[in-house]
């Protein structure tokens, strides 16, 4: 590889780390075309940057980043799970896979500076999604306000109640 090929790679994968919320590095060793192909194609659906690099790449492209806390995991056949927005989609999708293929290795991750070990990764995966955990947030907070609707609306009418029971009593003593 020509060195202005390597520069251009560090480059790029320099950008990913610095942009990444989530970075997963896994060991695939032991995996053929048509599984890589599987796991690749499940993390595209997820919207997620999965490359492999040269180890000696990624620990340059890692300098000046979060990434560098873990580039000593850069050892052996690597590959690196890039997440920008949800981190729970690529913890997610790698687990699953690993679960269904032991081949898969998920070494360590960096969550926004974080390092997450293998426990770690599976613990965030357990999360549920930012949409879930978004909805359960909107549910929440349209909750509080129609309570505190009902609760001002039931105050008329538990006063209006009070009142037709004196009007009785007063109607029932007059009699």
């Amino acid at each position: 590889m020509r060195l202005e090929d390597k520069k251009t790679i560090v480059e790029e994968l320099h950008e990913k780390f610095s942009k990444s919320k989530l970075v997963i590095v896994t060991d695939y060793k032991g995996l053929d075309v048509a599984r890589m192909n599987d796991l690749r194609g499940r993390l595209d659906e997820a919207d997620i940057d999965y490359r492999v690099a040269k180890n000696s790449l990624l620990t340059r492209a890692s300098e000046g980043t979060d990434a560098a806390q873990i580039a000593d995991s850069f050892k052996g056949p690597n590959a690196v799970a890039f997440s920008y927005g949800d981190p729970v989609a690529p913890a997610k999708v790698l687990t699953e896979f690993a679960k269904d293929n032991d081949d898969l290795e998920i070494k360590i991750g960096i969550l926004d500076g974080s390092i997450l070990d293998t426990e770690g990764i599976k613990a965030l995966s357990s999360l549920p999604s930012r949409e879930i955990l978004l909805s359960q947030l909107l549910s929440t907070m349209i909750g509080v306000p129609t309570a505190l609707v009902r609760a001002l609306s039931d105050v008329p009418r538990r006063l209006l109640n009070v009142l037709e029971a004196v009007n009785t009593q007063k109607g029932e003593a007059g009699a």
